[in-house]
């Protein structure tokens, strides 16, 4: 039971959105300062993208913890 490069894009991609809303969130919270929010989630969520896809594909490759197909 393996996970297609287009599912884990979708995981990665709703994910990174709602991380990314609650980093912008945070900054503007802390900050005041919308422009700086946004591009700090923007930078974010590009980088963390990356990370999340690159993770999820390496773990497609570990049989640990899976359940045999039925």
């Amino acid at each position: 039971m393996s996970d297609t490069r287009s599912r884990s894009l979708v995981k990665a991609l709703i994910w990174r959105l709602l991380a990314s809303l609650t980093t912008v969130v945070i900054v503007l919270l802390l900050s005041g300062e919308l422009e700086l929010a946004l591009t700090v989630g923007g930078v974010e969520a590009i980088a963390k993208l990356i990370v999340f896809y690159g993770h999820e594909r390496a773990w497609s490759f570990v049989r640990w913890g899976r359940l045999p197909s039925v």
